[in-house]
């Protein structure tokens, strides 16, 4: 690089075919974890992100953001499986600290804990772990509401009784109004394979097309070194 009143980038066609190949490796690779993510429940899609200098910094100039739109929302009629209709993300307690997570199934222990597929306690909309006052009999006997409110049918009393209100906030914390959960619902990634598998043939020719380069100039070069030894 030449600094003298404006920038000049100078530098071999190999050294660029390479960057380029690598940039388009890792673009696939996205592209396939986003493929392998396809039927993963609570998965979102990993969206790329090509900066302006990729062409000059390689792998990193590329970034990944999160593509928050709804996936599939499919029925299981499992009474704590849990799907969110809108943007949003259910909050958990891991020894790690608060997580969010669009994977609604959810399991009680002996407690009455509200717990995830990973033991880490639900979180109401107050931000204290769920927990029933009993276990019922019949996982059938728990409801909620598309507000999230949770409420157990007590068989003395024979009311449904309120719990908590399950917490849903977008990805900035922010507890959301109306989050529209599904009861007996799982959600499913919002990958479209179709898109995903065109999204890669302009990336897969581009790669093609620079290894051929790569190996045109690697040819030329290895002709040059050739005929200098020769010469010599």
């Amino acid at each position: 690089m030449i600094i003298n009143g404006r920038v000049s980038y100078l530098e071999s066609g190999i050294k660029t075919s390479l960057r380029a190949m690598q940039v388009q490796s890792e673009l696939v690779s996205m592209t396939n974890q986003n493929i392998i993510g396809f039927d993963k429940i609570g998965y979102q899609r990993q969206e790329p992100i090509v900066s302006s200098f990729t062409e000059y910094l390689g792998v990193d100039g590329l970034s990944q953001t999160v593509d928050d739109k709804v996936g599939r929302i499919m029925m299981s009629e499992k009474p704590l499986d849990f799907a969110i209709a809108t943007k949003g993300y259910f909050q958990t307690q891991s020894e790690n600290g608060v997580k969010l997570t669009r994977d609604g199934r959810f399991k009680l222990d002996r407690e009455g804990n509200l717990l995830t597929q990973e033991d880490h306690q639900v979180l109401s909309n107050a931000g204290m772990p769920i927990q029933l006052p009993f276990v019922p009999d019949d996982l059938k006997k728990i409801k909620v509401d598309d507000s999230g409110l949770l409420s157990v049918f007590n068989d003395k009393t024979k009311k449904l009784e309120a719990v908590a209100t399950i917490g849903v906030v977008d990805a900035n914390g922010m507890v959301v109004m109306e989050p529209k959960v599904k009861q007996g619902y799982n959600e499913y990634s919002n990958v479209s394979l179709q898109n995903e598998f065109l999204s890669m043939m302009p990336v897969i020719r581009a790669f093609e097309a620079n290894r051929q380069v790569f190996m045109i100039q690697n040819q030329n070069l290895q002709k040059v070194i050739s005929q200098l030894g020769s010469a010599s």
